[in-house]
């Protein structure tokens, strides 16, 4: 596990550093210009599958923010997220919102080291692989982990979430 040079490590980076968890940092040249989505660019530039690779969506839920944790080959169930954490209906949050409670900008928005720290919920999906593929707290960087440690580490519940 190294850093780039001149790569200051992010909160989801030192989370998982002061936490002890095993995790691999997977930086990768983030194109602006591309239109596969953020998590289908980090698939394709780190060279893993895209069932691997999980998108941090922050919703609202009840006048509450929750981080939806789902693969970028799916969307999130709105639904299902509301029925997971005991609501009644989910938006997705806007932007500024997002961004200010969680820390990261749009795209980069990590389920880790999150300024405020949201309840949050992983797509049961992930459980049944051995490794996932989170943002790292900035576009450009993924980081590798357990399903079971990205649980631990936030506090997570698992549910079925996305379509």
């Amino acid at each position: 596990m190294t850093r780039r040079r001149n790569s200051a490590p992010t909160l989801a980076v030192l989370a998982l550093e002061r936490a002890g968890i095993p995790h691999g940092l997977h930086p990768y040249d983030h194109d602006p210009r591309s239109t596969l989505g953020y998590g289908l660019e980090a698939a394709r530039a780190i060279g893993v599958p895209p069932e691997q690779v999980f998108k941090s969506l922050v919703a609202d839920v009840d006048g509450e923010l929750v981080v939806a944790v789902v693969p970028v080959t799916g969307e999130l169930d709105l639904k299902a997220l509301a029925r997971a954490v005991g609501g009644k209906k989910a938006v997705m949050a806007p932007v500024a919102r997002a961004e200010r409670a969680t820390g990261y900008v749009a795209g980069g928005i990590s389920p880790l080291g999150q300024r405020t720290r949201l309840v949050t919920v992983l797509d049961a999906s992930a459980t049944s692989l051995a490794v996932v593929y989170v943002s790292g707290g900035r576009r450009g960087l993924d980081l590798s982990l357990a399903p079971a440690d990205l649980v631990r580490l936030t506090g997570a519940t698992t549910a079925p979430l996305a379509r």
